[in-house]
C-alpha cells in the first residue's frame, strides 16, 4: 500500500511516544541482531566547525518491516550560554527500506537522549556487578538524568552522587532525582571521593580533557563513558582504558571518535586489546563480567543502530495513535 505521506513529529510528540523501558528493549535487540550478523553495520560521517560540529549516522533495522534511518545532529556545547539553544539539535529521517519511501521526519533530541541512556542501562545489565548499589553521575544534564533512571531499572541502587562543573545544576539534579527514584542522591564537589565509593560511574559531559583519573576507580567498578562522541572529546584517563576490560558499542566508531581513540593515539592499546562489542556480550559470543573485582569500561559513542530502532518504535506508535502531522513533500 502506498503511504499517505510523510509523518512530521515534534520533540514533544516524540517524548510522549518513547519511554525508556521500551527503548532499552529495542536497543538491546539492535545490538544483538548486529552481533549475529542479521543487520548491517551502522555508518557515520562527522564534520567539525567553529564552536561545534555535525554528524550524520545511518542504520538499518528489521522490526516486522525494514527501516532505514539517517540522523543529522548538530552538537554545540556553548549553545545554551550563548544563544539559549540546546546543546544537541537535529532531525531523523526514517525510510521504508523496501521501497525508499520517506516515512517520517522527527526531531532527534529526545531519541538521542533516551537511546543513549538505554545503551547505558543495557550495558550495566550485562557488565556491572549484580549487587551494585552506589553510582556517580558526572554531568547532570539531560543525559545524566536518563543515565541514572536507566541504571535504577537494572541495578538495586540505594545512593548516587551527582557531580557537575555547575554546582547549582548538580544540586537541582540531586533534589529532583532523589524524589523521583526514591534513593539518596547527593551533589558533590570532590569527584575522586565519590567515585571511590561507587560501584558504577557514568561520564556524560562535553569535556575535551579527561577528568576521571585511573586512581579514582576501585576494583569491581563499571564505568560507562558516554560523552566522547567526537574525536576532540575526552573524559577518561587513557591509562584506565588501557589497563582494564574495554567493551565498545562499535569498535570502528570508538577507534575513530571514542575514548578508545585517545588510548590508541598514545600507543597504550591496540584494537586487538579491546575485549569486544556490547552486542557480542548480549548475543552470548563474549562473556560479560567474569569476576567481582574486574573494572569494566563501556565506551559508548552512540550508534545509528540505536537511532533506527528507537525511531522505528516512535513511528509505529505514532501511526497507531494518530500523533503528528502528515505532509506530502512531492506535491
Amino acid at each position: 500500500m502506498k503511504p499517505a505521506g510523510t509523518l512530521l513529529l515534534k520533540r514533544s510528540e516524540v517524548a510522549a511516544l518513547l519511554n525508556l523501558h521500551e527503548c532499552m528493549v529495542a536497543v538491546e535487540q539492535a545490538f544483538r541482531l548486529h552481533a549475529e550478523g542479521r543487520i548491517a553495520p551502522p555508518g557515520i560521517l562527522g564534520l567539525h566547525t567553529r564552536g561545534g560540529g555535525f554528524h550524520i549516522k545511518t542504520g538499518l533495522w528489521e522490526a516486522g518491516r525494514p527501516y532505514f534511518a539517517a540522523k543529522a545532529n548538530a552538537n554545540f556545547p556553548e549553545n545554551m550560554k550563548l544563544f539559549g539553544l540546546p546543546l544537541i539539535q537535529g532531525i531523523i529521517a526514517l525510510f521504508d527500506a523496501e521501497n525508499g519511501y520517506l516515512l517520517a521526519l522527527m526531531d532527534s533530541i529526545e531519541i538521542t537522549i533516551i537511546r543513549t541512556g538505554a545503551a547505558t542501562g543495557t550495558a550495566a545489565r550485562y557488565l556491572a556487578r549484580a549487587d551494585a548499589r552506589i553510582a556517580t553521575i558526572c554531568g547532570c544534564g539531560h543525559q545524566g538524568r536518563i543515565s541514572l533512571r536507566a541504571l535504577a531499572k537494572v541495578r538495586p541502587l540505594t545512593q548516587a552522587y551527582a557531580w557537575d562543573i555547575d554546582r547549582e545544576v548538580s544540586r537541582r539534579f540531586a533534589s529532583e532525582l532523589a524524589g523521583e527514584l526514591g534513593i539518596q542522591v547527593e551533589a558533590v564537589d570532590e569527584l575522586a571521593a565519590a567515585v571511590r565509593q561507587s560501584d558504577i560511574c557514568v561520564t556524560c559531559t562535553p569535556s575535551k580533557r579527561h577528568f576521571l583519573e585511573h586512581e579514582y576507580v576501585k576494583p569491581g567498578t563499571f564505568v560507562a563513558a558516554v560523552g566522547a562522541d567526537s574525536g576532540d572529546k575526552q573524559e577518561i584517563d587513557p591509562r584506565l582504558i588501557a589497563s582494564n576490560k574495554l567493551v565498545v558499542d562499535s569498535l570502528d566508531q570508538c577507534a575513530a571518535i571514542g575514548e578508545l581513540h585517545h588510548a590508541l593515539d598514545l600507543g597504550l592499546i591496540t584494537r586487538e586489546n579491546v575485549y569486544g562489542e556490547l552486542g557480542q556480550v548480549i548475543a552470548g559470543k563474549k562473556s560479560g563480567r567474569q569476576s567481582n573485582d574486574e573494572i569494566i569500561i563501556f565506551d559508548s559513542t552512540g550508534t545509528a543502530l540505536q537511532d533506527v530502532a528507537a525511531s522505528a518504535l516512535v513511528y509505529e506508535r505514532a501511526i497507531a495513535s494518530g500523533a503528528g502531522a502528515i505532509i506530502d513533500l512531492k506535491e
